[in-house]
């Protein structure tokens, strides 16, 4: 099985690869996996991780300056089914819009938007960073053997506001209610970082080696 990570730009690329390689080695007992940073071989690979960090507008640009790499994830995802993990902004440029920096047009692959985190509690501080607990739906694939209320480690300021709930696998409670986890078909993603999530993070990551 060959896992590619996709380089642009942004994202903690090191972390997340030396964390993919210990979960595919857990599972397949052996890893291969690539960062990548063009489509050309795209679909020579079986699942994609699709990191991200900074602003979803910067984010989405400069996976965009990637020559037709919009169009490949679209083939990979969307027409040949293959698996898809999006971390932190990864996962929020599946959504079809994000309020940061301006805003600008995400992925479009769940409806949905990308919204500051609006405290109701103003003793707390935005980013939200650190460790914090979730709480699982039932049925979740790139949960299943996470206990509820599992801690995770999050750093953002902005949020997915997903539509169609069903496609919710776990939230958080930072003064309000944060999706943390999302599945559709075979589109997975975490706002948390499995990579920095110590032993439930490796867990997180072998499930979805072995989707």
């Amino acid at each position: 099985m060959k896992i590619a990570i996709i380089d642009y730009e942004t994202g903690n690329l090191k972390s997340v690869s030396k964390a993919l390689e210990l979960a595919s080695n857990n599972v397949l007992k052996k890893s291969n996996i690539e960062i990548i940073n063009s489509t050309k071989d795209l679909n020579n690979f079986d699942k994609v991780v699709l990191p991200g960090q900074g602003s979803f507008k910067q984010c989405f640009q400069s996976l965009n300056s990637i020559h037709e790499i919009l169009d490949g994830l679209s083939d990979f995802v969307m027409v040949r089914k293959k698996p898809i993990l999006g971390i932190c902004v990864g996962m929020q440029l599946f959504s079809s819009y994000g309020d940061e920096d301006g805003g600008s047009e995400g992925l479009g692959w769940i409806e949905g938007k990308v919204k500051k985190i609006n405290l109701k509690d103003k003793s707390l501080k935005l980013p939200h960073m650190g460790w914090n607990n979730i709480q699982i739906t039932p049925n979740s694939k790139l949960l299943n053997g996470i206990d509820n209320d599992s801690h995770f480690y999050f750093v953002h300021s902005f949020a997915f506001d997903v539509n169609e709930k069903m496609h919710v696998s776990a939230t958080t409670n930072y003064s309000i209610e944060i999706v943390s986890a999302i599945e559709k078909d075979n589109i997975f993603g975490t706002q948390f970082h499995p990579e920095k999530s110590q032993a439930n993070g490796i867990k997180i990551l072998e499930n979805f080696v072995r989707i």
